[in-house]
């Protein structure tokens, strides 16, 4: 099939000849034609066009109902379509659970990829009810409170999820979400040209005068959280307020009441009003609240629904008992901020665990069929590799190294001995194992985030020791690079695409994830009721949100009372949480038939029609 001309070849894999250099020049070709898709084998490469197509409708939607692959255009509904089928059991005899693999850098497309799943297999399998219509709501919600604009993507997923949708006899039932590894750190602090959290924008932006008024909040204010300042809400404010008004209703449809609405309006509001506490040292070199903050204090405290004293003794010294003797010890001005953003970033975590829980609890199939069928879409980060990278880069890129091997496993090594017998030569496309560099990340004993975690909990060791511990245990490995310098807090990983330098700096501290003494147990006796209820909850071994006493109809239970349990004693690692939920999932994955969307960015200036062919050569 040779003979065709560029770019019109839909599935490469028909071609005699493949290597990397036709791979790019075919689908170079086909997207300066608007031709954004292109079949390899068993895999869909999707192409962000950076501007709308119409290829979307509900016309084309329905060319893709139980069509032949190769009958129509390569098109994400029909790779929708065919997990459809494969689910239903329709040419295997029986029914079997699909997975969608939908993988690609930060604005690649991955999210709006998602979404159109979603809308096709609501589409095909004639889901126009109710809960149809919560289902294609939960990705806008989920986005609001989960992303955020960075300098490589306006819509970046600062977390990722795995979305199961549950159907019997076609008809989809119910579905459930899993989320991993929410970028907490965010909420109070961004890097330059980056914003926070969508909703915090969209809320100052739609809420009236008088709700303003009500949650305490100043559109003119300098909210030390908002780090770039509100610029956007300023000169976006119409498209913003649109936004805000679109979650109020992708709340409704959900079956958020407006008693949750009003409390989460009541916690956004209070965590930009924490970030506003500002710190000083009295007389005795302890801190203290400062004039400038005890506004700011007092406001986050009604908000929350807790006393602000108890908020400023929390923030600002601990108290222990030694052999019957109280020890009291004061907080510096930093630490005091370190406990405020603490606080704050776990009240935003705990919150966002709580609207997963919601969604999972308002959309868990009524009855549990016997013979139920799934189909699971993985959204997770793409790689990342910026100026500066941290510990929440290093999880993103081994959720990503994983994700690679299972891609490699499934397609390059399951599949290699097929395509040689239809005469496709393989000896030209070559790929790397990345099997060795995963048991560098995930390896025990010796491990980057077993020796993490061992290193978090000695009390007297640092971000420098950490890399030190890095440097005597992987200095004969070749995927691991130290520093020149070994006064260095750096390091650095060969990562499958690329080489990427890692600040150790708040490691330690970042995968701890513990409250200051006495905070956790404050806000359990909140009296806004979503503060209490998401502090008497646990967080499991895999990072996630478990709520006390929920069931499917109503929030708690009566007569049931909800554990304390303390940071203190929580010993799962933010780094151990998130190893085990990589472990949940590529187990769930592989007791499935796999589905793979390759994203590509076509360019690093988010601009249609232009296609840097280096670039995206890295990323195929």
């Amino acid at each position: 099939m040779d003979g065709q001309e560029v770019g019109e070849t839909e599935d490469l894999a028909t071609l005699v000849h493949l290597n990397e250099h036709i791979l790019l020049q075919e689908i170079k070709s086909r997207y300066f034609k608007d031709k954004i898709y292109t079949y390899v084998g068993d895999i869909l490469v999707a192409v962000n066009p950076f501007k709308p197509l119409k290829i979307y409708s509900n016309d084309v939607s329905s060319q893709y109902r139980n069509a032949k692959i190769s009958s129509l255009p390569p098109h994400i509904f029909a790779v929708s379509d065919i997990s459809y089928q494969a689910m239903l059991g329709q040419g295997l005899g029986q029914q079997q659970s699909q997975c969608v693999l939908i993988s690609g850098e930060s604005g690649a497309g991955k999210t709006e990829s998602t979404k159109l799943i979603i809308k096709h297999l609501m589409d095909i399998s004639g889901s126009t009810s109710q809960l149809g219509q919560q289902i294609l709501q939960v990705n806008p919600l989920l986005e609001a409170f989960g992303n955020a604009q960075t300098l490589m993507n306006d819509n970046s997923s600062r977390f990722g999820k795995y979305i199961q949708l549950k159907f019997h006899k076609g008809q989809v039932l119910g579905a459930k979400i899993s989320e991993y590894l929410l970028e907490k750190t965010r909420v109070v602090r961004q890097n330059p040209g980056e914003q926070c959290f969508h909703v915090f924008y969209y809320m100052l932006a739609g809420l009236t005068p008088e709700q303003l008024d009500k949650y305490q909040l100043d559109i003119n204010a300098n909210y030390r959280y908002l780090t770039n300042g509100l610029n956007k809400v300023k000169s976006s404010s119409p498209r913003l307020k649109s936004e805000f008004e679109d979650v109020i209703n992708a709340m409704d449809v959900v079956g958020f009441t407006e008693q949750d609405q009003d409390n989460m309006l009541s916690v956004l509001s209070a965590v930009l009003n924490l970030g506003n506490v500002n710190f000083e040292l009295n007389s005795d070199d302890a801190a203290t609240v400062s004039n400038t903050g005890t506004s700011a204090l007092k406001q986050a405290a009604t908000l929350l629904g807790i006393d602000a004293l108890e908020v400023v003794d929390c923030f600002t010294f601990n108290e222990t008992v030694t052999r019957g003797e109280v020890i009291r010890r004061n907080y510096t001005a930093h630490q005091a901020e370190d406990a405020r953003n603490a606080t704050t970033k776990a009240i935003y975590g705990r919150m966002f665990g709580w609207i997963v829980n919601k969604i999972n609890q308002l959309l868990a199939p009524e009855i549990l069929e016997k013979e139920m069928g799934e189909i699971g879409i993985l959204d997770i980060f793409g790689f990342e590799h910026f100026e500066k990278n941290s510990f929440e880069q290093a999880c993103i890129n081994l959720a990503n190294e994983q994700l690679q091997f299972f891609f490699n496993k499934h397609i390059f090594t399951m599949e290699q001995e097929e395509y040689k017998k239809e005469g496709i030569d393989w000896n030209e496309i070559k790929f790397v194992d990345n099997l060795p560099l995963l048991h560098m990340f995930v390896g025990k004993p010796v491990g980057l985030l077993s020796l993490l975690d061992e290193e978090s909990f000695f009390p007297k060791a640092t971000d420098h020791t950490f890399v030190e511990k890095l440097n005597k245990a992987f200095e004969k490995n070749t995927y691991y690079l130290k520093a020149s310098n070994t006064t260095s807090n750096n390091f650095t990983i060969a990562h499958y695409a690329g080489k990427v330098t890692y600040t150790s700096d708040g490691f330690l501290e970042k995968n701890r994830d513990t409250l200051p003494p006495g905070i956790n147990e404050m806000l359990q006796r909140s009296s806004n009721s979503l503060v209490s209820l998401i502090f008497k909850g646990t967080i499991t071994r895999t990072g996630t949100l478990a709520l006390q006493g929920r069931s499917r109809k109503s929030n708690t239970k009566k007569g049931r009372k909800a554990p304390v349990i303390s940071a203190a004693k929580r010993k799962v690692t933010l780094g151990g949480q998130f190893k085990t939920s990589l472990q949940i999932l590529m187990e769930r994955m592989t007791h499935s038939t796999p589905h793979f969307i390759r994203c590509i960015k076509p360019n690093n200036n988010k601009a249609a029609a232009s296609f840097e062919d280096n670039y995206v050569s890295s990323q195929v």
